[in-house]
């Protein structure tokens, strides 16, 4: 191995007091292929088997909480206590290659797709449209949903506890419910939910609360509680990188185990203020200034790659479209045979790299999303 790789090996302590065996994690990629129940599927527990070798942690694809914040057709539930079994035969199998196995849980609010819950309306924060093509309108949540929702979020960490997983990962990225909240675009109320930007951070941060109160009563061992959000949105008006670094500086007063952010590459400037040409994971690993680990994401493909993530004073490298091409990359960089990764896919290799049918469906279906040969 070079010894500008040794940093992506070395062990890390999450706060709460989960170690991980090495600084890479695997990314939550979508895999659209649990039951229409929501129950977990045997081609999923291979696909995560395949990828679980040699990571630190693998953060799965995201958990549905409330009946009413499934995203799309093939997302894994956690509903109900019923979903337990499958969920912990996927905690086991990510757990039994040696990484820590992370649900992440979510609700997709205006994102949802009206035909997956049976042709009823989204919700949201307030009723305004996403601005995508086809967007319904959804529904303005009453304060008694939203109080429901926040102990969804509680039961989801329960239930994700007693299937054996070391932490979960509250989604509040990838203009999601919890993103919405804190969205002007999306969050035009004028109650405790929103408002002011202090009022908008009042949504996430009762969730924040309510999984963590849940960790507390039922944990009995460390138990990881992370965050991944989007730092800027393209609407107007729409979350600016100074409204993220506030958001984070209240995130940072609770005890959680990172901030995962979700960009599209890690040297990405700002989507907002093209003048400023300072990378977005900069601005931010100089604010958090060490106060809460990170994970940086962002078309990490070579180790490199990830070194560079790292010398931004970045704990933690989240891999994920070059895993559904190189199952074994942390084996191979740590061995020394980097020379030897897989940086390509054909659409023949999709049964041999165990990615569910329903995920390589999708993947082919958005040009260029991975280098096909």
């Amino acid at each position: 191995m070079k010894e500008e790789y040794q940093k992506l090996f070395e062990p890390y302590v999450l706060p709460s007091g989960v170690t991980l065996r090495n600084r890479v994690v695997v990314a939550p990629m979508t895999t659209h292929s649990a039951f229409e129940n929501g129950m977990v599927t045997n081609d999923e527990l291979a696909y995560y088997a395949l990828r679980s070798w040699g990571v630190g942690a693998f953060i799965t694809a995201c958990a549905y909480v409330s009946e009413g914040g499934k995203s799309f057709d093939g997302q894994i539930g956690i509903t109900d206590d019923k979903f337990i079994p499958g969920l912990k035969a996927m905690a086991d199998t990510i757990k039994g290659k040696g990484a820590k196995a992370i649900l992440q849980i979510m609700h997709g609010g205006r994102m949802v797709n009206p035909k997956v819950i049976g042709g009823k309306q989204p919700v949201s924060a307030s009723e305004v449209a996403a601005l995508r093509p086809n967007a319904v309108v959804p529904r303005a949540l009453t304060d008694e949903e939203i109080e429901q929702i926040i102990r969804d979020f509680g039961e989801a960490t329960r239930r994700a506890i007693a299937a054996g997983f070391d932490g979960v990962e509250i989604h509040g990225a990838n203009t999601y419910l919890l993103q919405q909240f804190f969205s002007p675009h999306s969050n035009r109320r004028n109650d405790k939910w929103g408002g002011s930007l202090k009022k908008r951070m009042t949504f996430p941060t009762a969730i924040v609360e309510a999984v963590l109160k849940s960790v507390a009563d039922h944990a009995q061992e460390p138990f990881a509680v992370g965050y991944r959000l989007s730092p800027e949105e393209v609407e107007e008006p729409g979350i600016t990188i100074p409204d993220t670094l506030q958001l984070l500086d209240k995130l940072i007063s609770y005890p959680l185990d990172y901030i995962h952010l979700s960009i599209g590459k890690y040297f990405v400037t700002s989507l907002r203020n093209k003048e400023d040409k300072t990378e977005v994971l900069d601005t931010i690993s100089r604010h958090v200034a060490g106060r809460i680990p990170l994970i940086g994401v962002g078309s990490v493909h070579t180790p490199e790659d990830a070194v560079k993530v790292m010398d931004k004073g970045i704990p933690l490298v989240a891999l994920g479209r070059i895993l559904l091409c190189e199952p074994r990359w942390v084996e191979k960089v740590e061995e020394g045979w980097e020379f030897e990764l897989h940086y390509r896919i054909s659409a023949d290799d999709m049964d041999k790299l165990k990615i569910p049918r329903a995920m390589a469906e999708s993947i082919q279906s958005v040009p260029g999303w991975l280098p096909f040969e």
